[in-house]
Order: C-alpha cells, then structure tokens, then sequence
C-alpha cells in the first residue's frame, strides 16, 4: 500500500483539478456567456463532492471502505472542527453585532471623520478600520462603495481611485482581523495563535497602509462638497473593540466571540436597539452564512487527506523543495502556492484551507514558525485575489462607479505595497522568527 501510495505523486491531486475545472471553469465560462451569477451554476459544494468522488475511485491497491475512513478521519480531525467553531462563532457574533445596530454605527462613526478634502487617504482608513472591526472584506465594500463612490462622483473626484481605495482598506481588514475567516483559516491552519498571527501581518501591513495614504494624498484629488452620514452610538461599536482586545490579550478566539455575542445581546437590549428573538434569530442567521464556508473547509481537508495518503503532499513538497535551497525560497513558493490558488480558485479562504496542510509540511523542513506560515499564506491570498478583474470586490466597485478593472487596478496601492513590503520580509529575513 506505500508503495503504491508514494508512485502516484502529482495524480493524487486530480481530486482538486476536478474541483477546478467543475467550480472555476463553469464560473469563467458562464461569466463569458453574460450569466447572472456564474460561479453559482456549479455550486463549490457540489464540485467538491466531485472531488471527492474522483479520490476515491484513486488507487485501487487501498479499499474504499479504507478510503473513507481516511477521509472522515480527516475531516473531523480538531483542527478542522476548530475552524468550523470558530467560523460559526465569528458569523454568530457578526450577525449578533449587525442586528443591534454595530455595523451601522461603526460605517456611520467613520463616515463623520472623514473631512471631503481628503476623501480619498480618509475612505482607505475609514474602510481599514470597519474592515478590521467586523471582519470582512465583501461587507466592507458593499457597506462603503455605495457612499464613497457617489461623494466622489459628486466632488469630481477619480471614482476608480476611490474604488481602489475602497478594496485596499476592506483587505486590509480581511488580512488582519481576528474575526475574519481568512485570519481564522490560516492562524488555524498552520498552528498558529490568532494573536501572534496579528502581530506578524501587521507590522508587514501597516508601512505598506503608510505608503498608500501618502499615495492616495498625492493622486487622490481635493474633493468639494459635503459627505452625508447617518447617526451612530459609541455604544453600539463596543463588542468590536471588545473583540479586538481580547483576541489581542491571549484570550482564546472562541472564547472572545462567545463574549462579544453576549456584549452585542446585552448592548441590544439596554439601548434597545433589538429584542431578545431578534438578537437570538440573528446569532442562527450569522452562523447560517458560515455554514457554506465550513463545509468547503470539512470536504476540502477529507479530499486533502486522501491527497496526503497517495503521496502527493510528499510529491509536492519534494517537488517544491527540489526548485528551493533555502528558508526564503520556501517562503516564496509557499507565498505563491497561496496567491495562485486564490486568484484561480476566486476564493482565498478555500484557497489558505488548501495551502496550509502544504505549508505546514514545507514549514518543518525549513523550520519556520507557524505564525510566519499563517502570515504568509493570509497576505498573497489576499494579496491576489484583490488584484484579480473577476473577485467579488472588483465587480462590484466597477459596476458602481462604470470603470475597468484596469482603471481600477493602477491605483491599488496598499495591495500592490503589501506584496512588496512581504517580498522585502522574505528577501532580507526581517521576519525570520523559530518560534
């Protein structure tokens, strides 16, 4: 069984091709045809389960009743279970947060700091904090696109520097926050704490935010004209901030979302902002949304298993480590792995659950410490999927403000800074922690 396990080397991961082609390959044909949501027509869930398929019928010399043990032993290992907590836990609070008006109030507290004439530096920090504070990049830029591009259209400003603004401050968050299911999925994955995870991308992402502000100053224009923002309550943004410092003292991630869904209920029903049900009925309506993403991460690590039982993992590894000599060469293959499979899989939360197994096995070669892993992995998914024509993001910046994503992508600063300023760790080992 060994034996023929380590001989299929690269086959072992036609599993996740299949899932490729069935996932990626509808959603970019249907997108050509013009199709309202294309990356819907084959449904990711569905194209893992003909992933899965596809692994089991692999090598013959191992029994299928074998197989599925392997599978569901992977599967419901507790890392992955830990990941599916806290995704649930981080969608719960989410949904806990927004119901009794946080969300809103943190979009409207920064809308009311943010002088005109200096919209474009003010909406890339606006959208860098709520990013961070409620832990997702999509909402980020649904909640502030709509409003920053109509102030920019209404001052004459450039709507797509506006727009690159709007998606560089949303990954910021996305790459930081410790509610957010890329940060979850790669401190998670990779063994590593939330905190120290934080720490690590941060002081790689803040000179990369520096130079965009200085950017965004220079080429964003001086705006005329009022921005109108609603009301907001101090209050009511709390359990954010409750969450961010807690995480950042050592308190266990579950543990900390269990007390800011418990803030967010309390903080509810003393301002009465929501109702004991309508806070209860939100918790079940945030922890449905994860719900898609916790079975991707379930399917994506049983196929992984089989993938590392055939040898492919070790086909890879020893492949990737045939092309590098050194810790550096390690990072930036591990770097890579992680932005292309983002960027082809136009997911980079399934992307980091797919990278992280790999890295970590590469990782104990060149003795690098999980949270630079979890850094690593979480910047160029980020990293890339942002400067990609086809992500969510992008779309829908460019549908609003009617420009390219070209147009667009010339004024990405931050995200074209942030690989950089990763590239700079990885060149000269400014980042080179053991521990």
């Amino acid at each position: 069984m060994d034996k023929q396990k380590k001989n299929m080397g690269a086959v072992a991961f036609l599993p996740l091709i299949v899932f490729l082609v069935c996932y990626v390959g509808c959603g970019i044909t249907f997108t050509l045809l013009g199709a309202d949501e294309p990356f819907g027509k084959f449904p990711r869930h569905v194209a893992l389960l003909a992933g899965c398929a596809v692994a089991l019928l692999l090598n013959r010399g191992i029994g299928v009743q074998d197989k599925l043990n392997i599978m569901t032993t992977s599967m419901g290992n507790s890392g992955v279970m830990m990941i599916v907590l806290i995704y649930l836990m981080a969608g719960g609070f989410q949904g806990a947060a927004a119901a009794m008006g946080g969300k809103d109030s943190v979009v409207n507290l920064c809308l009311h700091f943010i002088p005109v004439k200096l919209l474009v530096p003010g909406v890339f920090l606006m959208c860098c904090f709520i990013s961070t504070s409620i832990g997702t990049s999509m909402g980020t830029i649904a909640a502030m696109a709509p409003i920053a591009i109509n102030v920019a259209q209404g001052a004459h400003l450039n709507v797509a520097v506006v727009g690159a603004a709007v998606i560089g401050g949303s990954y910021f968050g996305d790459n930081l926050s410790m509610i957010s299911d890329t940060t979850i999925s790669a401190a998670e994955g990779c063994g590593s704490e939330m905190k120290d995870k934080f720490k690590m991308n941060f002081f790689i992402a803040l000179p990369a935010a520096i130079v965009a502000i200085i950017l965004y100053s220079i080429f964003g224009g001086v705006g005329s004209g009022a921005i109108e923002a609603g009301s907001y309550n101090i209050i009511e943004v709390l359990p954010y901030f409750i969450v961010l410092i807690a995480a950042l003292m050592g308190v266990n991630v579950a543990v900390v979302l269990f007390v800011g869904i418990l803030a967010s209920g309390i903080i509810g029903l003393c301002v009465g902002s929501c109702g004991f049900f309508e806070w209860i009925q939100a918790i079940g309506s945030g922890m449905s949304d994860m719900f898609s993403i916790s079975i991707v991460a379930i399917l994506v690590s049983g196929i992984i298993g089989l993938v590392r039982e055939y040898g492919g993992v070790e086909w890879l590894v020893g492949a990737i480590s045939s092309k590098i000599k050194s810790r550096r060469g390690a990072e930036y293959g591990i770097g890579l792995m992680s932005g292309i499979l983002s960027a082809a899989m136009v997911n980079n939360t399934i992307a980091i659950i797919v990278t992280c197994p790999i890295a970590k096995e590469i990782g104990e070669k060149y003795k690098i410490a999980p949270k630079r892993l979890a850094s690593l992995v979480d910047i160029f998914a980020c990293a890339f999927i942002a400067l990609m024509p086809h992500d969510g993001g992008m779309l829908m910046i460019t549908a609003l403000a009617d420009v390219s994503p070209l147009n667009v992508l010339k004024y990405s600063f931050y995200m074209f800074g942030l690989i950089i300023a990763t590239c700079v760790t990885i060149q000269f080992g400014l980042m080179d922690k053991k521990n």
